[in-house]
């Protein structure tokens, strides 16, 4: 029992989340060391905003989609009056 505790504990560990471990740049001392940490921290920024330029891909298509259904529902209210 004990050991399959040790090894769950290993194993909880091991599994730690990355983003803990976030780089501090201005304790560097090293001028071009630091100024490497400052570009890879803002390609990791640049990184992480890039998706966002997905998302307005999907909301045009969903305009799209919404222009579609409008004038659908038009051409079946000229045609179906009354029903």
């Amino acid at each position: 029992m004990k050991f399959f505790a040790c090894v769950l504990l290993a194993v909880m560990i091991s599994f730690a989340p990355v983003s803990a471990a976030v780089e501090q740049c201005r304790f560097i001392n090293s001028k071009a060391d630091r100024e490497a940490c400052y570009d890879r921290q803002a390609k990791a920024l640049a990184a992480k905003r890039k998706p966002d330029a997905v998302d307005d891909t999907k909301s045009k298509s969903l305009d799209e989609i919404g222009i579609e259904n409008d004038r659908l529902s038009k051409s079946l209210r000229s045609i179906c009056r009354g029903c």
